[in-house]
C-alpha cells in the first residue's frame, strides 16, 4: 500500500441552484473505489446559506472560523461556532449557512450512496424564504 497526494483543485463558486449567497468550495477529497468518502471546505459569506438538501447517506459538519445555523426540517435551529461538529442522518431535509453578519467555513463530510444504487448523493430542494432564514 502506498500514500498518495491527493490531486489540487480549484476553488469553485456554489451554483445559484443550491445557495443564496456567495458560497465558495475546495473539494478536498473523492474517494476511490470501494471508499465513497467525500470532503469538502466550504466558505459561506455573510448571510450565504445553502437551499433545502438532503444526502444518501447522511452529512458531517465540522466548523473551523466564524459563525452559522444548520437547521433540519421541522427541527429547531443549532448555532454553529468554531469547533463544532454536526451529523445530518441519511435522507433528512436540512439547511446550513452563516449568519447574516459573519462568515462561516465548515468542513463538508459525507459517503456517496453505492454506484448500483440509483441514488443521488445529494437531492437539493426549494431556497430557504425570508421567514425561514433567522434574523439576528
Amino acid at each position: 500500500m502506498s500514500t498518495a497526494q491527493q490531486p489540487k483543485t480549484p476553488t469553485v463558486k456554489g451554483p445559484a441552484e443550491w445557495f443564496s449567497g456567495d458560497v465558495y468550495f475546495n473539494a478536498y477529497y473523492a474517494g476511490q473505489e470501494p471508499s465513497r468518502t467525500r470532503l469538502n471546505l466550504v466558505r459561506f459569506t455573510p448571510g450565504a446559506h445553502t437551499a433545502w438538501h438532503t444526502h444518501a447517506v447522511g452529512q458531517t459538519l465540522h466548523v473551523t472560523e466564524g459563525l452559522g445555523w444548520v437547521q433540519s426540517r421541522g427541527e429547531e435551529l443549532i448555532e454553529l461556532r468554531p469547533g463544532d461538529t454536526v451529523f445530518t442522518p441519511a435522507g433528512e431535509w436540512h439547511w446550513h449557512g452563516a449568519t447574516a453578519n459573519t462568515f462561516l467555513c465548515h468542513l463538508a463530510l459525507w459517503e456517496a450512496p453505492a454506484p448500483d444504487s440509483g441514488q443521488p448523493e445529494t437531492v437539493w430542494g426549494d431556497k430557504l424564504t425570508d421567514a425561514e432564514y433567522p434574523a439576528e
